[in-house]
């Protein structure tokens, strides 16, 4: 089962440590599967319980995973190897379409919007003891909520999106608990599953969001959690229409007790309306980042959701951080207030270069998917060959490992650094490097 390695140790800290090590260096590989609780015991000469504490460890910490009678494995993607790694550099005189990152040009300058919060913070600066989320901040984002249709409920500051994420998760969650996430879906989102010692359920999306019947399988096979992008979602460009929100509603109300978490990273960057699920979860939360509409370095999100959960996130904040700098919730507040981004020109501008290179992909005979946000899904037989062809044509993209758990290959354009001229070479290079692929749903 272990080949030629020994886990070593007498207390749980010991073989935690020694499990931890293997898989580190590669000597236990993915999906692996370890000794019994009890057949470990006996090799050790250790109470099963000492195991079993260890085991609950290496789980927790997102090294291995308990598949019932099947026993424990190594995780086929541990904790320890992000999918951010899953990445290609672009070398010099190589074009970097795969990044993800927003065009700087359609970024606000934010030296108008530091020198307001350093003004007010001259005012009134922010001390122990003041509420953690700014008053102005709160009003626009309240209001933001209202314009639409997302539920009444207090509001929260985190450090981006995914803080936001792993805070509702850790306060509803314990680990083995099952999450339902998109797949193909936000790598980081899939990395940080396991590393909080939670399972990752699968669910297929299109163009339209998660498939309805895909979550309904999820959530009858156990998740306790819901996870879906609601615009510009990553890496497929999908958006929730009102018809597939209303049946994912539909599904959510046979199931109040899932916890609901709706990402909205694309306000700001999309043209097509929001269509919340909120309102049939008893716990519920819906995140908007500013990373892509003004800056991924302000590092702030805003968040809503019911009374409950929001007060657990504030009040485990209050015993970590304590809050998000007061100087960064007014710069966004006066980049809010402002208008300091025309929203519906940045939609535009990442919609004229998205809409341009599918429909060239498609006038190729090759699926290609992006309905909103500033990415291309490509579906392609051979991933890693295409990924190598299309570098040595003078273009880095994302290999889709990164963010697929069961569906097929494919790779991620971001059309963010593209130009009206680049849209043809760019589709030139991609059908030489993949052939047809079927359109579709992703899986």
């Amino acid at each position: 089962m272990l080949g030629e390695y020994r886990i070593e140790g007498r207390r749980a800290v010991d073989i935690a440590a020694s499990v931890e090590r293997a898989v580190g260096a590669g000597h236990l590989s993915p999906g692996q599967s370890l000794p019994p609780l009890r057949e470990l015991a006996g090799e050790l000469g250790v109470n099963p319980n000492t195991v079993a504490a260890a085991y609950r460890t290496l789980r927790d910490r997102g090294v291995i995973e308990t598949a019932g009678r099947r026993g424990s494995r190594v995780r086929a993607r541990p904790a320890t190897t992000p999918r951010e790694s899953v990445r290609v550099e672009a070398p010099p005189g190589v074009r970097d379409a795969g990044s993800g990152n927003p065009d700087p040009r359609l970024l606000p300058p934010l030296a108008d919007a530091l020198a307001a919060a350093a003004a007010r913070s001259a005012r009134q600066p922010a001390l122990y003891g003041d509420a953690s989320v700014g008053p102005e901040l709160e009003r626009l984002a309240r209001a933001s909520f209202a314009a639409d249709g997302v539920p009444d409920g207090p509001v929260a500051v985190t450090s981006g999106s995914l803080d936001a994420i792993e805070r509702v998760l850790a306060v509803h969650l314990r680990p083995g608990d099952a999450v339902a996430v998109e797949d193909p879906g936000w790598g980081s989102l899939l990395d940080l599953i396991p590393a909080l010692g939670l399972r990752a359920v699968p669910v297929a999306v299109d163009d339209e969001g998660p498939l309805p019947g895909d979550v309904a399988r999820a959530l009858t096979a156990g998740a306790r959690a819901l996870v879906v992008t609601d615009r510009a979602q990553n890496p497929t460009g999908a958006a929730v229409g009102a018809r597939r929100a209303a049946e994912l509603r539909g599904v959510l109300a046979d199931r109040p007790d899932v916890l609901l978490i709706e990402d909205d990273h694309g306000h700001g960057i999309v043209d097509l309306p929001l269509h919340p699920l909120a309102g049939t979860s008893a716990h519920w939360v819906l995140v908007r980042s500013t990373a892509k509409a003004y800056g991924p370095d302000l590092r702030l999100a805003v968040l809503t959701g019911d009374a409950v959960t929001i007060d657990r996130v504030l009040g485990r904040q209050l015993l970590g951080p304590g809050w998000v700098s007061h100087l960064l919730q007014e710069a966004v507040a006066h980049l809010w207030r402002t208008a300091a981004v025309d929203h519906r020109a940045v939609a535009a501008a990442y919609g004229t270069r998205r809409d341009a290179l599918v429909a060239a992909l498609r006038r190729r005979g090759l699926a290609a998917h992006g309905r909103s946000g500033m990415n291309v899904w490509v579906p392609v037989p051979d991933e890693t060959g295409a990924v190598a062809r299309l570098l040595q044509a003078g273009w880095a993209v994302a290999p889709g490992a990164r963010f697929r758990v069961a569906s097929p290959p494919a790779v991620r354009v971001t059309v963010s650094p593209l130009s009206a001229d680049d849209i043809e070479p760019v589709a030139d290079a991609l059908l030489s490097a993949t052939g047809t692929a079927s359109v579709g749903r992703y899986d």
